[in-house]
């Protein structure tokens, strides 16, 4: 099952959707409210998607795929130190959080609502995201610059930085790569 696709209207259609979800959150938002701000009838959606819970599917199929894509190629070209890596990965999450957030605040806020096979389906993408980052994380403990649970330094890394949706402001005093710096330091030991 692959419910994103390379279909222009498809990837618009999904962009608009998640929009809404993101505004009027995943329960609210109806059938008839998605055509309407598409610009086609409610019948029409259809031709596109089985039903609202596909389209919430491919709304978060597509945004972790893009986040997975994007920081396999921010590990490839970050000099590798795990202090590199995770300041690497740090940006690339924040980029990707903060460039395209209405599908990254769906993958978020609205992953609970995908049903128990379209959950199964999405998981490894998001345990292969997750695994990169263990992956840096645990090379930083062996070399004694992370102290702690790998996985759970993992997730409240993670947390950390996908809790900026609600308080970042791109126009205040720090960028996404500052933030990305922060994050490393307060993770790792100065000796890094």
């Amino acid at each position: 099952m692959n419910v994103a696709t390379d279909s222009p209207r498809r990837q618009q259609l999904t962009q608009i959707a998640a929009r809404l979800f993101m505004q009027q959150g995943f329960d609210r938002t109806t059938v008839r409210m998605l055509a309407e701000e598409m610009g086609i009838k409610s019948g029409s959606l259809f031709h596109h998607f089985a039903d609202k819970q596909e389209i919430l599917c491919a709304v978060i199929e597509e945004s972790t795929r893009n986040a997975l894509v994007s920081a396999r190629r921010a590990m490839a070209e970050a000099v590798p130190t795990p202090r590199a890596r995770l300041v690497a990965l740090a940006r690339v999450h924040l980029e990707t959080l903060h460039d395209d957030r209405h599908a990254h605040g769906v993958a978020l806020y609205e992953w609970r609502r995908l049903n128990d096979e379209d959950r199964e389906h999405l998981t490894h993408l998001r345990d292969a995201y997750e695994a990169l980052w263990h992956q840096v994380i645990v090379e930083a403990r062996e070399l004694g610059l992370v102290h702690g649970d790998p996985a759970t330094v993992t997730r409240f890394a993670l947390g950390a930085l996908n809790w900026t949706a609600r308080w970042y402001d791109p126009e205040g005093p720090m960028n996404t790569a500052q933030l990305a710096d922060e994050l490393a330091n307060m993770v790792l030991s100065p000796a890094s």
